[in-house]
């Protein structure tokens, strides 16, 4: 991988992202909607933590991260203009991880806001800054793992539409298997269960940081962006 055709390539992305107004709308959406529903049920409950702000996250940036990658592939596609960036003296390699990166980077812009919540907290209780800050490193890894999905479901089709389902159905599924366990033998629910990067997600959201959870989170990200480069070199 060169490094300079990668950093061109990322910040060229990322710029793009930026200049859509799908971008904004998506921040927007995620901070209004995490925000309402953290705080609409925070004075309630009564308790300085962010337990119910991180048992949202998973689900909300199911929903988010498709609306960001949606586009990556499959506009360039469409458009044509990705046959002319595979002209250029860039590997595929290149092209997608730079597009992966950007797709994170945003993720990650779009939840840095939410770090006033935590300071927000600690100004009206004791707050257990363990799992606050677990819950941060399950959101990067969380947008390692959906990113990938979102890029592989870009590559597969020239329409973002329905780029965005299948990536949202992706997360989704990923996010709520757990949820339904009981549908199916214990042999099967126990996999499934290691399968629900909710699982996972909620172990290091309590603050104990755990290999295994570690491991599912970079092995999906790295296989989602492998069958996606195997996609794009069967499409070149």
């Amino acid at each position: 991988m060169s490094g300079r055709s990668f950093l061109i390539i990322f910040r060229r992305e990322l710029r793009a992202l930026f200049l859509t107004p799908i971008a904004y709308i998506v921040i927007a959406l995620f901070l209004v909607v995490i925000g309402w529903f953290f705080f609409s049920t925070f004075f309630l409950a009564g308790r300085a933590d962010l337990r119910d702000f991180f048992s949202l996250l998973p689900l909300i940036l199911a929903f988010t991260v498709p609306a960001t990658t949606m586009r990556l592939f499959a506009e360039e596609r469409r458009s044509g203009s990705y046959e002319i960036l595979t002209t250029l003296p860039v590997t595929g390699v290149d092209v997608l991880l730079a597009k992966y990166a950007s797709a994170v980077v945003f993720t990650l812009i779009a939840v840095a806001p939410t770090v006033s919540y935590p300071l927000f907290v600690s100004g009206l209780g004791e707050l257990d800054w363990g799992p606050v800050a677990g819950g941060y490193l399950g959101a990067v890894l969380l947008a390692l793992m959906f990113c990938g999905v979102g890029l592989f479901a870009s590559a597969l089709t020239k329409n973002q539409i329905v780029a965005f389902i299948v990536a949202l159905v992706a997360c989704a599924f990923f996010t709520l298997i757990d949820k339904m366990l009981y549908f199916f033998p214990p042999g099967v629910g126990r996999v499934l269960q290691y399968l629900g990067a909710d699982y996972h997600f909620r172990s290091i959201s309590k603050g104990l940081l755990d290999s295994r959870d570690v491991v599912y989170f970079l092995s999906m990200a790295f296989l989602t962006l492998y069958v996606t480069h195997i996609v794009n070199e069967e499409r070149r």
